[in-house]
């Protein structure tokens, strides 16, 4: 379907862009990052992965068929599957076709005529050993670990890498299907676990099972999983604002009573993120938490965890406040992805900040929810420290190139920054809800995202967006105080920037309108102290 500390008290200086040059982009990288003419003209609408999994020689074969509907004449059809792993056949209304791979990217052609308005099939032959992961989940691939009984314990994560280091698919976020079946075989003393609901399982002669999972909502590429061990199975029911959603955990069976007690952070995380964000997003397939061999990922109604059943980011704060020392980050975080990333997802990967960031944000609003504001503040001021300023948050478009890794922390932070400018918190409650509302479903580009926020606040926040997204420099505070008078300005920051600041003098809050121009006010009193509201990610400068 188409569709890091407080206020920084120093001067930030130089503007760093790093970007790769033009050309070390590949055209394996634009055959991957962008809307192909192979592409666009069909709309995907279903797919049946349908695989047999071998933990003994570690390998994937089967079939993906794929419906679709056509939205423009064309006879060639780009399918991505990433080597070692073949695309054997293609098929289509019993016919073979013809295949003519480059690289990643595979170009078949069709032999019946494609018609506008039409829904057609193609099937998808493959198999062989699919890459290992090297560092999951942020270098995926397949994990073939085993449990402490000597059995096989493996798992699929590849966002990035793309779904195609694994199945045949269209591997560009821009276009998902309404739903999907995934049917995966695995030896019959083994349980898969996939997205969406359990519909069957059938026993075969050959000691082997197979696991249907139906996932009735749309779903983006990298979101689709595997996870297959010897697991132990458990659940409840969770009363949210769509009524009756049903939770089920898959752990191994050695950790079944860690699990019952850590997993109680579930409930927390709903209640939490259904305040802030809206219904959870697909009571329709319901939620699982699954244990798998790697730290955690945000698979649609499969996420996956491997924290180890401790707070924490792997049993450390990762803000320094102390405060993430009260929930288990994979359960929360990756938990949150359900309302960005899974059901609104970036369109392409320049823009995966509109996943991190609203989620990194998502830890601190679930401190508030449930320590109060003040915790909240603190939480979201302390990852400050992990900010590096390094290179835009936003990538590089049609090349599969994300952005800085500051699109968790600074883009947590931007978010907390644009909270003080609305100054006025169920306001801001519903601008959060209201995009979980009107982009439901759907995947979406930055400057959607900014349109709608822009339009809520009543402000034009190009500028702020252009800032903080676009840029690597910190916003300075310049002011200097004679008798008085207060002098003050926005410095090392982009054209036209604007944004509003709360400051304290001499202990009393007052609201400045600072530009990029000195601008000037009468104060009440000679040479008072100024602090800037630590809720803004910016610097100042006090030239004396």
């Amino acid at each position: 379907m188409n569709r890091i500390a407080p206020t920084f008290i120093f001067l930030v200086c130089g503007f760093s862009q790093i970007f790769p040059q033009a050309n070390s982009f590949t055209r394996q990288d634009t055959l991957r990052g962008s809307i192909t003419e192979e592409r666009k003209w069909w709309d995907l609408t279903y797919y049946h992965l349908d695989i047999s999994v071998n933990p003994i020689d570690s390998t994937i074969r089967g079939k993906n068929t794929v419906n679709y509907k056509v939205l423009e004449q064309n006879q060639v059809m780009q399918i991505d599957l990433q080597p070692p792993l073949r695309l054997y056949k293609a098929l289509q209304n019993g016919k073979t076709l013809k295949i003519e791979q480059e690289g990643n990217a595979h170009f078949i052609h069709l032999v019946a005529k494609q018609t506008p308005g039409s829904i057609n099939e193609i099937e998808l032959h493959y198999g062989g050993r699919p890459r290992v992961a090297r560092r999951p989940p942020w270098d995926g691939g397949i994990t073939w670990k085993k449990d402490r009984n000597n059995k096989p314990f493996i798992a699929s994560s590849c966002q990035g890498l793309g779904a195609s280091i694994w199945w045949p698919c269209k591997d560009h976020m821009y276009d998902e299907p309404d739903s999907m079946l995934i049917s995966v075989t695995v030896p019959e003393y083994l349980v898969n676990v996939s997205n969406g609901r359990l519909r069957k399982v059938e026993t075969h002669d050959n000691k082997t099972k197979t696991y249907h999972w139906f996932v009735s909502n749309p779903i983006n590429n990298y979101g689709v999983n595997i996870n297959i061990a010897d697991y132990a199975h458990f659940s409840e029911k969770y009363q949210g604002e769509k009524g009756e959603l049903d939770c089920d955990y898959y752990v191994l069976k050695e950790n079944l009573e860690k699990a019952k007690n850590q997993f109680k952070q579930v409930k927390l995380m709903l209640a939490a993120f259904e305040h802030w964000f809206g219904p959870y997003p697909f009571y329709e397939d319901g939620y699982k938490l699954v244990e798998v061999p790697y730290l955690g990922m945000e698979h649609q109604s499969s996420i996956t965890y491997g924290n180890g059943y401790q707070n924490g980011y792997r049993g450390n704060d990762l803000s320094g406040s102390g405060w993430g020392e009260k929930f288990d980050f994979i359960i929360i975080h990756e938990s949150g992805h359900e309302w960005f990333a899974n059901s609104i997802t970036y369109e392409d990967i320049a823009d995966m900040w509109i996943h991190e960031s609203f989620i990194n944000y998502s830890e601190s609003l679930f401190v508030e929810y449930h320590y109060g504001k003040k915790a909240g503040n603190e939480y979201v001021v302390g990852t400050r420290r992990n900010i590096r300023n390094d290179r835009p948050i936003i990538g590089l478009y049609n090349v599969n190139h994300s952005g800085s890794g500051d699109m968790y922390s600074k883009g947590g932070n931007m978010l907390h920054t644009l909270r003080q400018i609305v100054n006025d918190d169920e306001k801001w409650r519903d601008i959060l809800r209201g995009l979980n509302h009107e982009f439901y479903h759907q995947t979406v580009t930055t400057q959607q995202i900014e349109n709608y926020i822009s339009d809520k606040t009543g402000r034009n926040l190009s500028p702020f967006f252009d800032q903080y997204l676009r840029d690597t420099r910190i916003p300075v505070f310049e002011y200097s105080v004679k008798e008085n008078e207060l002098s003050y300005r926005w410095n090392n920051c982009v054209h036209k920037f604007d944004m509003p600041v709360k400051v304290y003098l001499s202990g009393k809050e007052k609201w400045l309108y600072p530009t990029t121009r000195w601008s000037k006010t009468g104060i009440g009193s000679k040479n008072p102290t100024l602090v800037i509201d630590p809720g803004f990610y910016v610097a100042v400068l006090n030239n004396l």
